[in-house]
């Protein structure tokens, strides 16, 4: 079974390219590779992940040829261990991007929907496309779009399988910035590479009073954030940085380890 991701790294940035030609689809392949990827990840957390695929698109969905093989108790197996592997991107400390340049369909979407940050080349288009073949998108994706766009929006889309360009997306508050096409790979890069240069144990409390207000609201993250905030003052990146800051004002730059 030949792999359909690539795990680079650049400098603290973890790049996991998805590149299974002709278009990109899920299947056994993919949800083999995917959860092992992860996997290795979270052992190993990078400063930051940027996910992203080569070709004309970014994935073009599933390939409906695995589904026929599936029966209910079969396919229960293959829905947890997936909703499992996006728990386990939600979960890195590191903050998480996922960069779509073009047609981004089906898993591929929940997929992106389980990053921090989704960012998107002009011509980028998204959809949950499932009605096609009777089904529901069954990796997370419709309660997390329903958690970024509204319950409304999600139900539309999702009923309707229209495919959404990536400003209607930037506009529902799931994409959250847009890049010319022409300098789409590398601007989402800098954008990536400039979050893992960034201050690790600040973000990781960031995601995690994130998490909070999602599973219980303002109240939630309001309970662990004092908390989690004193945690970061003793630390060797706040002390050197907040040290920089005194001494040569905000257009200091620090380095930070993760202590």
């Amino acid at each position: 079974m030949s792999n359909p991701l690539r795990l680079d790294h650049d400098g603290g940035l973890a790049v996991l390219t998805i590149d299974f030609p002709p278009l990109n689809l899920w299947g056994d392949e993919m949800w083999a590779a995917l959860p092992a990827a992860l996997d290795a990840l979270a052992a190993s957390p990078p400063r930051a992940l940027l996910i992203r695929a080569e070709g004309r698109v970014v994935s073009a969905g599933v390939n409906v040829q695995h589904f026929q093989r599936l029966d209910e108790q079969s396919s229960l197996v293959v829905w947890q261990q997936q909703l499992a592997m996006l728990q386990t991107l939600e979960a890195l400390p590191c903050p998480t991007v996922f960069a779509a340049h073009a047609l981004t369909l089906t898993a591929a979407f929940e997929l992106a929907l389980g990053c921090d940050v989704i960012v998107a080349a002009r011509s980028a288009s998204f959809g949950l496309v499932e009605r096609r073949v009777g089904l529901t998108p069954s990796s997370g994706g419709v309660q997390r779009l329903a958690a970024l766009a509204g319950a409304n929006r999600a139900r539309d889309l999702v009923l309707s399988g229209d495919i959404v360009d990536a400003d209607t997306m930037r506009e529902w508050g799931v994409v959250t910035r847009v890049y010319d096409d022409e300098a789409f790979d590398q601007s989402a890069r800098d954008f990536a590479l400039d979050l893992a240069a960034g201050p690790p144990l600040g973000f990781s409390a960031t995601k995690q009073l994130v998490r909070e207000f999602a599973r219980g609201g303002v109240a939630a993250a309001d309970a662990v954030m004092p908390a989690l905030a004193a945690s970061l003052f003793p630390t060797s990146d706040a002390q050197r940085a907040l040290a920089g800051f005194v001494e040569h004002g905000p257009r200091h730059t620090a380095e930070f380890e993760g202590r």
